[in-house]
């Protein structure tokens, strides 16, 4: 590291100290600027800050960054998951852990998933279980598709798309015939994803749909198989 690069980063790390708000802000925001494992130090110390959305903001970055140590990123997101006290942060920490396909934390998110009825917190898990593309994600997803919050359905629909489990096809193909026409596009979406006859005998409906956004998209699909 330079000396101007080893100056920036002390005095960032400094700041982020501080006891104002404002300047740790900045301070994280600045700290975009710096080499990624400088900014990924920092990013730590941002995770715990007294601050909820220096937090939320910390954690979110850490889904883009952390794979410069793994292990410290499962450490660090897995606490926030947890025990932060604010829904948001723990949502992002969720997210970000599968935007690094951190698959050792299946567990702690099916846990987290089972003890809450907070959508917002129950979506962004969803979407992770997708993102880390484990199979025995596939259960909790079978779940989550029988949720009665339509985003929550939406990105179980997704992930199970994701996951590309021949066996995810029979639980989609139902809800071809949801009457949310936004429900049929992302039908549509991950039956191409899954492939296989009986997903391909869902398209071929899905692409007669009365919706034109949903009947279009899925002949475009189709042209791609």
């Amino acid at each position: 590291m330079s000396e101007t690069l080893e100056t920036q980063f002390a005095t960032l790390r400094e700041q982020l100290a501080a006891d104002d708000m404002g300047t740790r802000m900045k301070a994280l925001h600045a700290s975009r600027s710096l080499p990624i494992s400088e900014r990924f130090t920092l990013l730590l110390i941002a995770a715990n800050d007294s601050y909820a959305r220096i937090r939320y903001d910390a954690i979110s970055q850490i889904g883009s960054v952390g794979h410069v140590d793994l292990q410290k990123s499962l450490e660090v997101l897995s606490d926030r998951l947890n025990i932060d006290p604010e829904i948001d942060v723990r949502a992002a920490a969720a997210a970000s852990l599968g935007s690094l396909q951190l698959t050792q934390a299946f567990d702690l998110l099916k846990t987290a998933y089972e003890s809450t009825n907070d959508w917002m917190f129950q979506f962004s898990i969803v979407a992770a279980i997708g993102e880390l593309g484990d199979p025995q994600g596939f259960d909790l997803l079978a779940e989550a598709l029988q949720s009665p919050n339509e985003l929550v359905k939406i990105a179980a629909i997704g992930s199970l798309g994701d996951l590309g489990d021949l066996n995810a096809v029979p639980l989609l193909i139902p809800l071809t015939d949801d009457p949310d026409w936004q429900i049929r596009h992302r039908i549509s979406q991950s039956l191409a994803q899954i492939g296989g006859d009986e997903a391909k005998a869902g398209l071929e409906k899905l692409a007669k749909d009365p919706m034109p956004q949903v009947a279009e998209s899925t002949q475009a699909l189709i042209a791609l198989l």
